[in-house]
């Protein structure tokens, strides 16, 4: 029996060493700032950008294949064509969740939450983090109730 998307999320967040894929090196990007929420709330969050040594004093991975020990959990934060090369290295990683970030619960790339189901990989299309982690800014707090009224919050 499929879990439901809240479930899902659920077991994403209660992983605590996550690989944040698409981290970026400039320390206004919103990648940045989900990467170090992460950390701040006690995920032992793990940077991946292959042009990047470190980011926030943390090393950088190239790929998820090179992180060791290996991470519970990827959040994909990448172009749509990146994506889909990510979450089959998610598959030879042995990453069995990922989280495609995505604008009102659409994942950037389709193709990428196929293969995830297709492959066995338990996969969130779409949403924020920020929407489910306890005591975050209104703003987050305020995208989920709009998402709530038009009936697009995971149930």
């Amino acid at each position: 029996m499929p879990e439901s998307a809240r479930q899902t999320i659920s077991d994403f967040l209660a992983q605590k060493r996550i690989a944040v894929v698409g981290a970026s090196r400039n320390p206004r990007d919103f990648n940045t700032s989900l990467f170090r929420t992460l950390r701040s709330r006690g995920y032992d969050a793990v940077p991946v950008n292959p042009n990047a040594a470190e980011i926030d004093g943390v090393p950088c991975y190239a790929r998820l294949q090179d992180i060791a020990p290996p991470v519970q959990g990827a959040l994909v934060m990448t172009s749509p064509a990146v994506a889909e090369q990510v979450v089959k290295d998610c598959r030879e990683a042995g990453i069995a969740r990922v989280w495609l970030y995505g604008i009102s619960g659409k994942a950037n790339s389709p193709r990428a939450v196929e293969f995830c189901r297709a492959n066995g990989i338990a996969v969130i299309p779409g949403f924020c983090p920020n929407m489910f982690l306890p005591n975050t800014a209104w703003y987050h707090r305020f995208h989920g109730a709009l998402l709530k009224i038009g009936r697009k919050y995971p149930a």
